[in-house]
């Protein structure tokens, strides 16, 4: 107890041992030994004397600790799951989502056709790693910005008419999940995109205008002189033969699919930029 306890504090702490059924109380005050394990003070003993004040600060940091831990949200036993087929280059396989009761995705299972290799037994691993992150609250999204875009073999052109060239079996399969799973905007923000929604030439429910326009006739040409659109006929039709004969032997571009046109020692993507074959 502390130097300056009274008698009737002592007397108190009597009476309350009595009360409680305690056969031996031993009494100390600060300073009357030489060595003494513990001290107390007056604020210690305030602060003790409201058990209830405790005992809910404990409650409210257990309650805390709780909330802030992962919980895993398991599927239940018997669920909807759907399976993709799918070719990467020379690797083919199979892909089978296991779905939620709101449809969401909680497991995959991934089977390549290099059955016992290395390749099979570190995607059987990695879609294990990525189940239990679905179902501990990992976004889809989150896995999706990670891995698409990532660049390794097996790696080409695919059976899927909405993801015709693919950098690996990683961007294949999570381009995949984006398109079956996420909403258009949120594939618009990452540029993840089907073959119709490549092909609208406006956005999503906007009609385009078109205005017509009422004049007067044009006279007919001569029949002595040729008309401009015949030789705009003819010199595409020209050009067309040319780049035909000049690109026979052109690959296809690895990250659009078009076909690529020489450009001196090396080949060149009209569409997106990229060259292949220079020294």
């Amino acid at each position: 107890m502390p130097e300056d306890v009274s008698v009737e504090e002592v007397e108190k702490i009597h009476i309350e041992a009595w009360q409680l059924g305690i056969k031996a109380v031993a009494i100390y005050r600060d300073n009357c030994k030489v060595a003494q394990p513990l001290s107390a003070s007056k604020k210690d003993i305030e602060g003790a004397d409201d058990p209830v004040a405790g005992a809910v600060e404990v409650i409210e940091r257990v309650v805390e600790k709780i909330v802030y831990q992962p919980i895993r949200q398991k599927l239940p036993r018997t669920r909807v799951s759907r399976t993709f087929e799918f070719r990467v280059a020379d690797c083919k396989g199979f892909v089978t989502v296991g779905q939620y009761e709101d449809g969401r995705p909680g497991e995959i299972f991934v089977r390549v056709s290099k059955q016992g290799s290395t390749l099979a037994g570190i995607m059987d691993a990695f879609a294990i790693s990525v189940s239990h992150g679905l179902q501990y609250g990992v976004p889809l999204r989150s896995f999706i910005e990670a891995f698409t875009g990532m660049r390794f073999e097996p790696a080409g052109m695919t059976d899927d008419p909405d993801i015709r060239i693919a950098n690996s079996l990683m961007d294949y399969l999570f381009r995949r999940m984006a398109i079956e799973y996420l909403s258009p905007q949120e594939r618009a923000e990452l540029n993840i995109l089907t073959t119709s929604e490549r092909m609208q030439p406006t956005l999503p429910g906007v009609d385009e205008g078109i205005e017509t326009r009422q004049g007067s006739e044009m006279p007919v040409d001569p029949p002595s002189i040729e008309s401009v659109s015949t030789l705009l006929t003819d010199t595409q039709t020209t050009m067309v033969r040319e780049v035909k004969t000049t690109n026979h032997d052109a690959p296809m571009c690895m990250q659009c699919g078009v076909t690529m046109q020489r450009a001196g020692s090396c080949h060149a993507c009209p569409s997106c930029g990229t060259t292949s074959g220079c020294s």
